[in-house]
């Protein structure tokens, strides 16, 4: 193309976009400006989104549309996001995360294909609707990653991993596209009590909706049948359909259970099934010594993909189906993703359960909790076991080094190249045996010597998670290194008591953690490996002016970068930070004290003073 003609083109889309006030993320009109966080910030919802009742039966669908109006739509499988905007501009956008408390991604929504950034309503808007990636673009980088184990087993988990990055560059080479699928609220606009009504007005203000067709009792049959042929030619992943009411109000009126909305309805399609024959059993030890039972069976073909392996998960499962080699077996995929089996149909029952681990033949022995039989090995020094604590160490929340991938890490460990994680940070010694291993050349090796050069930057929060002590996440770490100042000798020598004492540290926890501290052969590793590391202490553990202190952060913040930086500035004045108002908290800071969010409503009724963030900065800086 001329430089003529592209001139005359984007003349065109600048006028199109003051006509239309419709301006797209992926339009040239549009400035991208990368952004790489810390962390993504959680915020509660302002309503919670609840998980729907489904069904598989074509007559208890038609049974709950009765004689109402319904919209009839796609059942994406992406993730789940809630957009705000305001004044015309996007201005958040949140994951669903549990229904309750999602993740704020607003910085990787900005770099979507497909989401406005503008738009003509200038009200507050607030819609959900579904982030997806399509097969095309999942096999197109799939086929990118050189290494197998690597690659993204479907296109759900992809987009998951794109939506939350934190470097939103990332995101935008991921082509995430998003498709609209619920209006939730519009200042003064009269949507007729038609849900209909809301999903074309969503389409004029430049958002792509979810395809939905109209749907009776009378003709719901032949718009299921639509969909479950269009379903195999889509792009786009969906595992059902959904129903709901097109008339708002009554819809509204119904209410909801504990856990469903009673306005709308899922429909999944029926499990496609095979039968196969079991070949043997596979016993998979996990870095807890957990080792899970995997069916290994004659390939079959399912939702489009061949399948030979299932997880049976432990061992009153595998009782339950009477599980043995050579019985015919019935397979499935969960949400069609997950190889499941079905039913066992011969049920020998003639397996034997080992009683010695597969990797280190040591002693495993089956233990019963809750009333579930699982496998255990029962050697600490497990190389299995090892091998997952190794890809825990230098997972993004603890070490962070990146190019050790749990195959690299068996690799280096069957070579012995690694006996503890201080053994990390000497691989430059053996360069050149590693450098001549398979997919580990020159380039590979000196990106890995970067990545670990950069991991001896760290602080001991994320050192203290990165030595896999049970039940000690990062939350927990920060919590337990604030209390004692960062001072790692004073948290080795401390007692159960007084970190049990610790304001939201149990005696589990704490036994963990000094049992851990206390064992000599944890001792000498953990000295190996700091003498590896430069700990990081924050300058102000000194000085604790929130102590003691409980806030809530809400709304958009202007003297930070975001709110999670908010949230650091009060940790590192020993405050803490929760996502929801309670008589506990003792300031929820929002810079609109006046605005009527739900938030600032319960503040008032408990007696929570509202602050603004030029108030908390107030109380930082006295």
């Amino acid at each position: 193309m001329s430089n003529l003609e592209y001139d005359r083109l984007y003349d065109e889309l600048v006028k199109l976009e003051q006509e239309t006030k419709v301006i797209l993320a992926n339009s040239p009109t549009v400035q991208v400006g990368y952004q790489a966080l810390d962390e993504l910030p959680k915020e509660t919802h302002e309503t919670p989104m609840l998980s729907l009742d489904k069904t598989k039966d074509m007559e208890e669908l038609r049974e709950f549309i009765g004689d109402h109006r319904s919209l009839l739509s796609w059942k994406l499988d992406g993730l789940t996001i809630v957009l705000t905007y305001e004044e015309g501009k996007l201005s958040k956008a949140v994951t669903r995360g549990n229904g309750i408390v999602g993740e704020v991604i607003t910085n990787n929504a900005r770099v979507f294909q497909n989401i406005p950034l503008t738009i003509p309503y200038k009200g507050k808007l607030v819609l959900r609707g579904e982030a997806v990636i399509t097969y095309s673009d999942f096999e197109r980088i799939n086929a990118s990653i050189a290494q197998i184990e690597a690659r993204y087993k479907n296109p759900r988990n992809l987009c998951s991993g794109s939506v939350r990055q934190l470097s939103n560059e990332i995101t935008a080479k991921r082509n995430v596209q998003f498709l609209a699928f619920a209006l939730v609220s519009a200042q003064d606009v009269d949507f007729r009590n038609s849900r209909d009504f809301q999903m074309r007005w969503l389409k004029s203000q430049g958002f792509d909706v979810v395809e939905y067709r109209i749907v009776t009792s009378e003709n719901l049959e032949e718009s299921v049948q639509y969909f479950s042929e269009a379903v195999e030619r889509n792009d786009f992943p969906s595992d059902g359909l959904v129903a709901i009411y097109d008339d708002i109000a009554y819809g509204d009126s119904l209410g909801s259970t504990s856990k469903f909305p009673r306005n709308s309805y899922a429909f999944k399609w029926a499990d496609e099934t095979k039968e196969t024959v079991l070949k043997e059993m596979e016993w998979s030890p996990s870095r807890t010594g957990l080792i899970n039972p995997v069916a290994i069976f004659e390939p079959v073909e399912l939702e489009g993909t061949t399948v030979s392996r299932a997880s049976v998960h432990n061992i009153s499962i595998l009782k339950e189906l009477q599980l043995g080699i050579g019985d015919h077996i019935q397979v499935y995929k969960a949400n069609m993703i997950i190889p499941q089996i079905a039913e066992n149909l011969t049920r020998s029952g003639n397996l034997t359960i080992p009683d010695a681990c597969p990797v280190c033949g040591q002693e495993a022995r089956v233990i019963k909790e809750n009333e579930v039989e699982s496998l255990y090995c029962m050697n600490p020094q497990c190389q299995a076991k090892r091998i997952k604590a190794f890809t825990l160490f230098v997972s993004r929340d603890a070490m962070n080094v990146e190019g050790l991938s749990e195959a690299t890490l068996e690799k280096l460990i069957a070579r012995g190249f690694i006996h503890d994680f201080g053994d990390i940070f000497e691989l430059e010694r053996y360069r050149e045996q590693i450098t001549e291993m398979e997919g580990l050349g020159e380039k590979s090796f000196d990106n890995l010597v970067s990545s670990i050069e950069k991991a001896r930057d760290t602080t001991l929060p994320k050192m203290i998670y990165s030595l896999g002590i049970p039940n000690i996440g990062l939350a927990n770490a920060k919590v337990i290194c604030r209390h004692f100042d960062y001072d790692l000798e004073r948290l080795k020598n401390a007692s159960e008591d007084e970190v049990s004492g610790i304001d939201g540290i149990g005696p589990v926890i704490a036994k963990n953690l000094v049992r851990f501290l206390e064992n000599e052969e944890n001792q000498k590793k953990l000295e190996h490996l700091v003498s590896h590391l430069r700990l990081e202490k924050p300058a102000e553990t000194l000085k604790k002016s929130l102590e003691g202190l409980n806030f809530v952060i809400t709304g958009s913040v202007e003297h930070f970068p975001n709110r999670n930086a908010v949230k650091e500035a009060i940790e590192e004045q020993g405050g803490k930070v929760t996502g929801t108002v309670t008589s506990k908290t003792s300031y929820l800071i929002n810079n609109d004290t006046a605005s009527s969010s739900s938030k600032n409503k319960k503040a008032k009724a408990l007696g929570v003073p509202i602050i603004s963030e030029e108030e908390f900065l107030e109380m930082l800086n006295p």
